[in-house]
């Protein structure tokens, strides 16, 4: 019988990683946060982005300043 591990070869072969210090540590979780936080408001907003009704199918047209229809720009 073959004797099965539940690490990769990949795994078995990387070298542990060293412990990171406080400072790290804590920066870290301070990124994260924020990350959340960016993530909460920017669903916040487009939530609260008023719908139109029968407008175009995905991006806005004018989003350059020219008016784009099926990969065609034509300035105003």
């Amino acid at each position: 019988m073959t004797d099965e591990s539940d690490t990769t070869p990949a795994e078995a072969a990387a070298p542990p990683r060293k412990e990171l210090p406080p400072a790290a540590q804590r920066a870290l979780a301070e990124a994260a946060a924020r990350r959340a936080e960016a993530d909460a408001h920017a669903a916040a907003e487009a939530a609260a982005r008023a719908h139109e009704v029968n407008g175009p199918k995905g991006p806005e047209p004018t989003r350059y300043g020219d008016w784009e229809t099926k990969g065609i720009a034509s300035d105003f």
